[in-house]
């Protein structure tokens, strides 16, 4: 699924409408922390699954 400029430019002006031009930096801020918890996830899940991996190739050897 690729957005356009123009679709990304419709959603954008739907936010504003919604939100209002104040609520815009707060939600935005919102959304890196949220982004920035789920990345967090994401990469101790992948280091517990190396983890898990390397564990069971060394009871293997």
């Amino acid at each position: 699924m690729n957005l356009g400029f123009q679709e990304i430019l419709l959603i954008f002006l739907i936010i504003l409408l919604l939100f209002g031009a104040k609520k815009l930096p707060e939600l935005a801020r919102g959304m890196g922390h949220a982004l920035r918890e789920f990345r967090k996830a994401v990469k101790e899940a992948e280091d517990t699954v190396k983890d898990v991996e390397k564990e069971e190739k060394e009871e293997k050897s």
